[in-house]
């Protein structure tokens, strides 16, 4: 009489393919799970950046002297720039704004004009992540340019007359971050003129 059914070896044949099966079809699924969340992350950090130099670009464009006399732009450098604006406030209060990249993130730092006459008391500063994951190492996080700029020709040189400048562009250099060893970076750039001593340029 002939049996019917498997043999020990059969069986653990059958299970030891089906665990590699299993194994397998995690591997992709834990792939496909981590690849879409990465990018979901990369995907917000450039939409954060997107958000951080339209603000930027709102502010410089409202750029205007200070309460205390201040020419509208203070300091005008590769990694930092600090001007004036009431672009946003709620009292038109004129406002001592600060952006600055160290490390990997862009900073904001805002100082609002208190006393009698009002004045910027620098101590009082208030410091704020605009923007975290950027790698912009070595490239500028701002370019200046004077009345002759129609949206094509090279920046000012550093050091920069703050005199000369008419407009400015905010350049990030956000890290994309696919995947752990992705080093690739994903550039998100705008640009405005300062209303208050522009020439020749448009808005």
């Amino acid at each position: 009489m002939e049996n019917k059914g498997f043999t020990l070896i059969e069986v653990l044949i059958t299970t030891a393919i089906f665990a590699v099966l299993i194994f397998v079809v995690s591997a992709m699924l834990n792939d496909i799970y981590v690849n879409s969340n990465q990018q979901l992350s990369s995907m917000s950090n450039i939409d954060q950046a997107r958000a951080a130099a339209t603000a930027f670009t709102n502010e410089i464009r409202n750029a205007t002297t200070g309460v205390d006399g201040s020419y509208p732009l203070n300091q005008a450098t590769d990694g930092q720039i600090i001007f004036y604006s009431n672009f946003g406030t709620n009292n038109s209060a004129v406002q001592r704004i600060r952006y600055y990249v160290l490390g990997d993130i862009l900073y904001k730092g805002v100082v609002l004009p208190t006393g009698s006459p009002l004045a910027y008391n620098l101590s009082s500063e208030l410091i704020s992540p605009a923007i975290t994951g950027i790698s912009n190492q070595g490239s500028p996080a701002f370019y200046y340019y004077d009345g002759n700029y129609s949206g094509t020709g090279s920046a000012l040189t550093q050091p920069v007359n703050i005199n000369q400048v008419r407009f400015v562009k905010i350049n990030l250099m956000v890290k994309n971050q696919i995947t752990p060893t992705d080093s690739s970076v994903f550039p998100v750039s705008a640009g405005a003129a300062i209303r208050s001593v522009k020439d020749n340029l448009g808005n």
